[in-house]
C-alpha cells in the first residue's frame, strides 16, 4: 500500500497530522438539505486539473492501476472524469442527496451510500481516494485511524490511497468571516463562511448558504 498526501494544504506530515491531531471538522455537512446548489457553489473549483493531478499520483507508483475507488464521492465531478481514466471506478458518499446527483451525472457508474470508516464492499481496488478535505468529518484522531484503516482495506496489493487533508493550523484564521455569491442556472447562491477556533487541537467551520431562484429564497 502506498499512502500519499496531496500537497494542496499540507507539503509534510502523516495522515494524522493532517486530518486529525491539528484541527478537525466539527460540523453534519452543510450541504444535506442542499446537495442541488452545491456544485453551484463549488463552480469555481477545476475537477478536470485535481483528477488529472491525483491520477498522476496514482500512475507514479501504480502504472498499471486500472480500478479507483472514490470514498466521500459527493455528486461525481471527480468520478466523472476518472471513469475515462480507469477501466472501473465506483463512488461511495454518504449522503443521499449528493448520490442521487451523482447518479444522474453517471448512469452506469456503481454507486454506494455508506460510511467511510464502516462501508465495506468487499472487494479491492488499485487506487483508493477521498478528496477535497473530506477525512476531515473524522472528528477525533480514533476516528481518523478508523477511517484510514476502512480506506486500506479496500486496497489491493500495490495498490495506491490519495487522501487530501483538512486544512493545515496556519491556513485557520479563528472568527474570520468570508463570503461567496455564485450564479448558475436559474439560481444564486450566497455562501458564508467562519473559522471558529474550538482549541488547541480542533477547530469549526460554520457554513451558512442562502439560495435565490425564480420562487422564495431558501435557507
Amino acid at each position: 500500500m502506498t499512502a500519499v498526501l496531496s500537497d494542496w494544504k499540507l507539503a509534510t506530515g502523516n495522515l494524522l497530522r493532517a486530518a486529525g491531531s491539528g484541527y478537525r471538522l466539527l460540523m453534519p455537512g452543510p450541504f444535506h438539505l442542499s446537495a442541488h446548489v452545491y456544485d453551484v457553489v463549488y463552480s469555481h473549483l477545476d475537477y478536470p486539473a485535481s483528477a488529472e493531478y491525483v491520477e498522476g499520483l496514482i500512475r507514479e507508483r501504480n502504472p498499471a492501476a486500472s480500478s479507483l475507488l472514490d470514498v466521500a464521492c459527493g455528486t461525481g465531478l471527480h468520478l466523472g472524469v476518472w471513469r475515462h481514466r480507469f477501466d472501473h471506478v465506483v463512488g461511495v458518499d454518504l449522503d443521499p442527496n449528493m448520490l442521487a446527483v451523482a447518479r444522474e451525472r453517471l448512469p452506469g457508474i456503481e454507486l454506494h451510500e455508506g460510511d467511510f470508516a464502516s462501508f465495506d464492499l468487499a472487494r479491492t481496488f488499485d487506487a483508493v481516494t477521498c478528496m477535497f478535505s473530506s477525512i476531515g468529518y473524522a472528528n477525533t484522531p480514533d476516528q481518523l485511524d478508523v477511517a484510514i484503516g476502512a480506506l486500506a482495506r479496500h486496497l489491493a496489493p500495490g495498490g495506491v490511497m490519495v487522501v487530501e487533508p483538512w486544512f493545515r493550523r496556519s491556513a485557520i484564521q479563528p472568527d474570520s468571516v468570508r463570503g461567496l455569491i455564485v450564479e448558475g442556472d436559474d439560481v444564486v447562491v450566497a455562501r458564508t463562511s467562519r473559522w471558529v477556533e474550538v482549541g488547541d487541537d480542533q477547530s469549526e467551520l460554520e457554513f451558512a448558504l442562502l439560495v435565490t431562484t425564480g420562487g422564495e429564497p431558501s435557507i
